[in-house]
């Protein structure tokens, strides 16, 4: 009995057999190493704040436009081949257009789900575009481009660009009236370029305008090259998310080194999944209820006519906007024409989003930190980092209402003219209005920061002194308020010293430190910047009866 008993407990100290899923999870270890990956990833600590939530707006929308995208390919003929509709829509029936266009009709009114796939699918790409634009000034606004996420600040720029042009291009590819005024648009301002702008014309489309080619040009690039290099684009950008440590806003217990958060395995992966289908949903009752671009009420394209009213989406009203309030400037050189009202604004265009996607080293030059940084900066603290993106901003809302000034001018009952001079004007007035009150805003919350340090927080509560005097009585700042006022860096701008040596002797300074040096005291000096309290000031202001 004893032997039987000894047996049986050495056999139910076996161990089980492997199930099929130990086995399957056992064999991709050993040739992908996936258990040492996601034990340091799955349970990385992400921070848990509203505003993070824009990106993954971008993500999810993203992802939403490559499903309805591969749905409304199957049933799309890039086509420029001439036809003679006869289908659904009776008002088109007998009228000539081309392939892409009668395709465009069919998957609207014939093919089962095509004008919601059509619609979600349009929708989509507005909020992408517009997801990412937020997103980045989130990113720019709380300093979120700084090292060592310089070159995350690049791919999202970069995403932004191919958006906007991935948009141009879908936008074209239905060859309604609509559309096909863009890509008229579009091939005026490529005839502007000196010199090559006709063989670029000519490369294009395939001849002269409008030819047969573009709409099988754009095709392509539109469903497989632009998306193609944007998904590697969004991917990297993922992988460098998760290599940095996530950056989260100032408050207790964060710092350079620590991260305060929830693990991506399963609370964020959770909400994460949640948000997907919310945002999905959002834009599936969007596209069900909300028309956008009926092709169908412009009609075919034809190059002699132009729809009234004809305005690109959103993101590019931006473009047409310089191009529109732009005096129509000529010079003729040696039996040439050089349409500077065109050729001007389509080179601004790129320079000023340029200037967005450069600034992140303008300003590490200017303050030669070579640290890395994982707390996000409160934008009051850095005024004119933060007046500098109003500007920009205001000069996009400008511009846009410059590239609708026929609908503003119609539906408010103005003039076009009066609205295309007021733009002209406010191009160089609104942004420089919005820098200088967005800075006076931020220096009066600093003000207001360092006064709730010192002097504590308002409780309404009136106390009448012995003397007669009635005063508020102030409630001093928890711990955490007061490290999340103060936790911010006030270093000294960058000096060039002094000009002369000891010896008398003259040193050398380059433009560039010149340059540097003021931009530094612009920046940073004490015309930018509050002085936060002092441990000092703090002391002395709270180790008497001095808050009442």
């Amino acid at each position: 009995m004893d032997g039987a008993r000894t047996g049986k407990t050495a056999g139910s100290t076996r161990r089980e057999p492997a199930s099929k899923g130990e086995k399957v999870a056992d064999w991709a270890d050993g040739r992908l190493g996936l258990y040492g990956l996601a034990k340091a990833n799955m349970r990385k600590v992400f921070p848990d704040h509203w505003s993070f939530m824009l990106g993954e707006i971008c993500l999810y929308s993203f992802l939403i436009l490559i499903l309805t995208g591969i749905y409304l390919t199957l049933f799309f003929e890039p086509s420029g081949v001439e036809v003679i509709y006869h289908g659904s829509y009776v008002p088109l029936n007998g009228v000539p257009m081309t392939r892409a266009y009668e395709s465009t009709l069919d998957i609207s009114f014939d093919v089962r789900g095509g004008l919601l796939i059509r619609q979600i699918h349009h929708w989509a790409a507005l909020v992408f575009v517009t997801g990412m634009l937020v997103h980045m000034m989130r990113v720019f606004f709380t300093g979120a481009f700084r090292k060592p996420r310089e070159l995350n600040w690049l791919f999202g720029w970069t995403l932004l660009m191919l958006g906007i042009i991935t948009g141009l291009t879908g936008y074209s590819l239905p060859d309604d009236l609509l559309s096909g005024t863009g890509i008229r648009f579009a091939d005026g301002a490529i005839l502007s370029v000196p010199i090559v702008g006709t063989y670029l014309s000519f490369f294009l489309f395939g001849g002269e305008f409008p030819g047969h080619d573009i709409i099988p040009r754009l095709f392509p690039i539109h469903v497989l090259l632009l998306p193609g290099i944007m998904l590697g684009l969004v991917v990297a950008h993922l992988i460098l998310v998760f290599y940095h440590k996530h950056t989260q806003y100032p408050g207790p217990g964060r710092d350079q080194k620590s991260v305060v958060g929830m693990p991506f395995l399963p609370v964020y992966m959770a909400k994460a999944g949640g948000f997907f289908f919310l945002v999905f949903g959002v834009l599936a009752i969007m596209g069900g209820i909300a028309s956008i671009n009926p092709v169908w009420a412009f009609g075919p394209y034809r190059p002699d006519l132009v729809t009234t009213g004809a305005q690109p989406d959103w993101y590019l009203g931006f473009s047409e906007g310089l191009i529109r309030v732009m005096p129509g400037w000529e010079i003729n050189l040696w039996g040439h024409t050089l349409e500077l009202g065109v050729f001007i604004p389509f080179s601004l265009f790129p320079l000023i989003l340029l200037a967005l996607g450069l600034y992140p080293f303008v300003e590490a030059w200017i303050t030669g930190d070579k640290r890395e940084h994982h707390i996000l900066d409160r934008p009051r603290n850095v005024p004119v980092r933060t007046g500098l993106g109003v500007a920009w901003l205001s000069l996009y809302a400008v511009l846009l209402i410059g590239g609708g000034n026929d609908i503003v001018a119609t539906h408010l009952h103005l003039s076009i003219n009066a609205i295309t001079w007021f733009v002209r004007i406010s191009v160089f007035v609104v942004p420089v209005a919005a820098f200088l009150i967005t800075k006076r805003v931020c220096m009066g919350l600093q003000r207001r920061d360092r006064d709730k340090v010192l002097h504590g927080r308002e409780t309404g509560t009136i106390r009448r002194l012995p003397h007669g005097e009635f005063v508020e009585v102030h409630e001093p700042l928890p711990q955490d308020a007061l490290f999340t006022l103060t936790q911010h860096e006030q270093n000294p701008p960058y000096e060039i010293g002094p000009l002369v040596d000891a010896n008398g002797v003259r040193r050398p300074v380059k433009a560039g430190q010149r340059m540097r040096a003021r931009l530094a005291r612009v920046m940073f000096g004490s015309d930018s910047q509050i002085a936060k309290p002092t441990v000092e000031e703090y002391r002395e202001l709270t180790s008497g009866d001095h808050h009442h």
